[in-house]
């Protein structure tokens, strides 16, 4: 027997409606329970709570910049130099690993430090800038380190991203360098020490560790960017401590000496090592001694009449 001609038609709208929800409803519970976009912030331990003065030096709308005189070992000779490190908090995105553009509940805030150095080796110039980017929350390894060296021969570049494992990428003007794209097992990154120093110097590590040198270190020096095994030590010594890090391997030590109270400010760091190639190189230290620091929004002093602010820092 057939149904009347609206009934029917009544009924097939019932159908199609029931299977539009279902569909929906499926839709709906996939993306419940499907797995979260990998970030770095879903890899990392548990967030460090931030104390009043740290939010009220590090959000204050400025940034810190400390110049340094430096005496740079480089070719078996010393050269006199400047150094200069900004620090300043900034929001992070977990996956691209750039600053972000706008506020949003997923940004990461770090702690973000610029190490620039100036010197001369003869007649030509050294340019180098290292760029570490830290969790403020003192949760896991810098998201991101990255290392440029200009000089009158040519440049080379390296950038580490803090991802399943660490991600490099490296270019450079040398054959046996060239270009490369390789991973690394996490472990300690030398370059995030000084981060670490000024968000919370009480959980740097000490004893026998494994550590990445920095990305300064290797490129100036053509070693190969892994973890070496290094001893530290911390200790206090009234209104400074003193944080060495030592690589038996690389005949390599690496002196910080901070306040011992916050904001922790470094006051001067000197590292040891060959300077030059081969088993002739002769061990040199380099030297860097604050001269001023400054807290000021330098992103907006990029007028000519800004430039007395060099002047205050003692730089060139």
């Amino acid at each position: 027997m057939k149904l009347p001609l609206l009934f029917r038609k009544h009924f097939l709208c019932i159908v199609l409606l029931t299977l539009s929800f279902m569909s929906c409803r499926k839709v709906a519970k996939t993306e419940e329970t499907s797995p979260k976009e990998s970030s770095v912030q879903d890899r990392v331990a548990p967030r460090k709570e931030l104390s009043q003065a740290f939010k009220d030096y590090w959000y204050s709308g400025t940034a810190e910049i400390t110049s340094y005189t430096l005496e740079q070992a480089r070719y078996g000779e010393m050269r006199g130099g400047e150094a200069v490190l900004i620090y300043v908090t900034e929001p992070f995105l977990a996956d691209k690993q750039v600053k972000a553009d706008r506020t949003a509940s997923s940004n990461i805030p770090v702690l973000k430090l610029n190490t620039t150095k100036k010197f001369l080796t003869g007649i030509y110039p050294y340019s180098i800038m290292t760029s570490t980017f830290y969790p403020v929350h003192d949760n896991g390894h810098a998201i991101k380190i990255s290392n440029s060296v200009q000089e009158w021969c040519g440049h080379v570049y390296a950038q580490l991203n803090n991802r399943e494992k660490f991600d490099i990428m490296s270019h450079s003007y040398f054959e046996s360098e060239a270009d490369q794209e390789f991973q690394l097992e996490k472990a300690l990154l030398e370059d995030e020490l000084w981060n670490k120093i000024r968000v919370d110097p009480n959980s740097l590590p000490t004893g026998t560790i494994q550590i990445i040198p920095s990305l300064e270190y290797v490129r100036l020096n053509h070693k190969e960017l892994r973890a070496y095994e290094a001893s530290a030590t911390l200790t206090n010594k009234g209104t400074m401590n003193n944080y060495i890090i030592s690589y038996p391997e690389l005949d390599r030590t690496l002196e910080i000496n901070f306040s011992s109270h916050f904001p922790y400010t470094i006051e001067n760091w000197s590292e040891t090592a060959p300077s030059g190639f081969g088993p002739g190189a002769k061990q040199l230290t380099t030297r860097a001694t604050k001269i001023k620091t400054l807290n000021t929004p330098y992103w907006q002093e990029n007028h000519n009449s800004d430039l007395f602010l060099r002047d205050s820092l003692g730089l060139r």
